[in-house]
């Protein structure tokens, strides 16, 4: 049963533990030819705290294995003994088991009963090596400017720039902080049906102060990456002396940063692709040197931020992925019929080793073979909303790529409504929006051994009806009645979740379920909407798997879909709006980052052009008529938007500048035949008029009108 700890032993614990991190990697730096003077000193002292608290507290178990370490180094610091490979075996085990007494005490109370004298023996036996043999050059000092201080007078880590937080309290701040967020939102849509300069001027303060105050309380939850990384030499040093391989690792962008949850829900599935490459990807290095390569191998691990997300990349140089092999193995054990394996590109058949059950390995070791990792790193990253991709080379390497948000505190989504209730969709998931009316919307939906499908782009998708997966209803039915489909991705498989209405997208606070929710399983969540109802967030993969449509083939292999597509125009899905002018234009859906709808009381003036706070950066705002007439040489000036009215804007991201172009009415997400260009504008941005709605529609390239624009309408972005 585990007792309260009081403050003084918790602060053991917390500073024994953050010592324990540092010391496994400067115990491996001392196997490199970069160790020096000032590592073996720093492992000293790390170990001579640890075991100076230990007699103050009354630990003695956990004070002995101390002190035959600090035996051990207190050699090897004065120069009696040079470190070597079986040494720091011992050091790193000594580490680990301290760890283990660490959580028995917080656990118990106590040491535990558990008998370390094996390890004890060995740290001294390490110390009685032959002094002339072991004897070692002095190991060079790391530069310094403080060099000729002792070591025991040497003094740092800003301590007192710096204070403890628990973790809990964080939390119940980013809870209130959520909950001034949803206030907030209530404020501003008050605002624009409040006739008062004075309310207007204080809920535009109010917004500003509440997105300053979210944007730093967010950053409180943010960890750099390198609490992950500084853990993973030793796991890679462990594997490689397990598999009897030589494994070099190199880390890079150790200082990005991710919130606290994701850094704890990554973990895990950076280890079991660590393990993957080390002991699939990375050959021994006998068969590396046949090959002509080096006889270590090379393990890169990149971090970096693009696009409002974190990109992880781990890269291997060693034997790619065997295709022929995964082809086999798949059809041997059913996955997949052997007609399909033979259609199969090389990237799908590269993803089916994220497959349950699925290894290539010939025999199980205690490494790899049962078939578990590579489905729990797929599993693990997409409940987080991320994504995880493979890519690889026979006889070069592999390397995997994982895009995950940077926060799940609060997160972009899809509103949609089924039956009168509303649900939240993390946007993480979405593809596409299809709207099918008339015509379309009576014969468009087919069933395929009972189950309903529409044809999209030639490919057969799969749909879930939201009000009959939820137990709500049946959808409606008749002759006036419109299909709203919301195209969604869970595991590599697309699917089509048909909903009443979609509402809008907007950023969500994500608030815990109910414990009676809970068991329900297809609910992430739940947020409160700034009008103060709640919305449920989905769980989009679980939805699928409850629906049975990530079983369901993809489109591409059935013998249906698998004919080529006809010559000539294709159906591409179209964002369709009316400018403020009053001029009816559509863009690609796919060129489309965002939709959103700003107060005027938000809109900000700078140099002349309108700016918004937005998503924690500034977003230029420029009326897309405008941008029109300047390429076409003209000038007109555009009229502010009234004070009454909410502004819908279509967010355009090309990874570098982003761009809020304003518009005066969103209508409609269409699929429509788009022939080749013609009727092009002077510089080629219309690209041409389509006849949508029984009305003429001008066809913009959005991509090349922002290309093109002079970098005057955008202040402070990046060209």
């Amino acid at each position: 049963m585990t007792v309260e700890l009081d403050e003084i032993v918790a602060e053991f614990l917390s500073e024994a533990r953050e010592n324990l991190d540092v010391l496994d990697g400067e115990l491996l730096a001392l196997e490199g030819s970069a160790a020096s003077s000032d590592t073996v000193a720093s492992v000293f002292r790390r170990v001579h705290t640890i075991k100076g608290a230990c007699g103050f507290m009354g630990f003695p178990r956990l004070e002995a294995v101390a002190h035959a370490a600090e035996n051990l180094l207190s050699k090897l610091r004065d120069g009696e003994l040079r470190p070597t490979a079986e040494m720091v075996t011992a050091l790193l085990e000594m580490a680990d088991t301290m760890r283990g007494i660490l959580g028995r005490i917080e656990g118990g109370g106590d040491e535990g009963t558990a008998d370390h004298a094996q390890l004890i023996a060995r740290l001294v036996q390490l110390q009685s090596a032959d002094a002339d043999a072991a004897r070692a050059p002095e190991l060079s000092p790391a530069p310094s400017t403080t060099a000729t201080e002792p070591d025991e007078l040497r003094v740092v880590s800003a301590v007192d720039g710096f204070v403890r937080v628990d973790v809990g309290l964080l939390d119940k701040l980013m809870n209130l902080v959520g909950e001034l967020v949803l206030a907030r939102n209530q404020v501003l849509q008050m605002a624009p049906r409040v006739a008062d300069e004075t309310f207007a001027a204080t809920s535009q303060r109010l917004n500003h102060i509440t997105t300053e105050l979210q944007s730093s309380m967010m950053k409180t939850r943010m960890l750099p990456i390198a609490t992950i990384l500084d853990k993973l030499p030793r796991v890679v040093r462990d594997l490689g002396r397990v598999c009897g391989k030589q494994v070099r690792l190199q880390t890079e962008g150790r200082e990005t940063e991710l919130d606290k949850t994701i850094i704890e829900a990554v973990k895990d599935p950076l280890t079991h692709l660590i393990r993957n490459c080390v002991d699939h990807g990375i050959e021994p290095p006998a068969d590396r040197q046949a090959q002509g390569k080096a006889a270590e191998g090379s393990l890169v691990i990149r971090a970096y931020h693009q696009s409002g997300q974190m990109n992880i990349e781990i890269s291997d140089d060693g034997r790619g992925i065997n295709l022929p092999a995964i082809r086999t193995k798949a059809v041997d054990r059913g996955l997949v019929t052997a007609e399909d394996a033979a259609r199969m590109s090389d990237r799908e058949l590269q993803a089916l080793i994220f497959l349950p059950g699925f290894s290539t390995a010939a025999q199980v070791s205690n490494v790899s073979g049962r078939g578990v990792g590579m489905d729990v790193v797929k599993t693990n990253i997409e409940k987080i909303g991320g994504l995880v991709e493979v890519e690889s080379r026979a006889g070069v390497g592999t390397t995997f790529r994982i895009k995950i948000p940077l926060t799940l505190a609060i997160i972009p989504a899809l509103i949609v409504i089924s039956d009168g209730d509303r649900f939240a969709i993390p946007q993480a998931s979405l593809r596409e929006l299809v709207r099918l009316e008339g015509t379309r919307a009576r014969h468009g939906v087919e069933l395929v051994q009972g189950a309903p499908v529409y044809r999209l782009r030639g490919q057969l998708l799969p749909l879930v009806y939201l009000g009959r997966a939820l137990g709500l209803g049946d959808p409606p039915t008749g002759s006036d009645a419109t299909v709203n489909i919301v195209v969604l991705e869970a595991e590599n498989r697309l699917f089509g979740l048909v909903v009443d209405r979609i509402h809008d997208a907007e950023e969500i606070v994500v608030k815990p379920l109910a414990p009676a929710l809970k068991s329900l399983g297809v609910f992430a969540g739940a947020t409160i909407r700034g009008d103060g109802r709640v919305a449920l967030i989905l769980d989009v993969l679980e939805l699928a798997k409850q629906a049975n449509v990530t079983s369901v083939k993809p489109a591409s292999r059935t013998s249906e879909a698998a004919a080529p597509l006809p010559a000539g125009p294709q159906p591409q899905t179209l964002l369709l709006f009316v400018t403020r002018d009053g001029r009816r234009m559509a863009v690609p859906l796919s060129s489309v980052a965002r939709l959103e709808e700003f107060p005027p009381s938000m809109l900000e003036r700078v140099a002349e052009r309108h700016v918004v706070q937005y998503r924690g950066e500034i977003l230029p705002l420029v009326e897309i008529g405008d941008l029109i007439a300047r390429r076409a040489g003209t000038h007109r000036a555009a009229d502010p938007p009234a004070a009454g009215d909410r502004v819908p804007v279509v967010v355009y991201s090309d990874g570098q500048r982003q761009v809020g172009l304003m518009v005066g009415q969103i209508v409609d997400v269409v699929e429509q035949l788009v022939p080749a260009a013609s009727d092009e504008g002077a510089a080629g941005e219309m690209a041409g008029c389509l006849v949508i709605g029984q009305k003429v529609t001008q066809l913009v390239d959005l991509q090349r009108l922002v290309r093109l624009a002079p970098a005057s309408l955008f202040p402070g972005v990046a060209a």
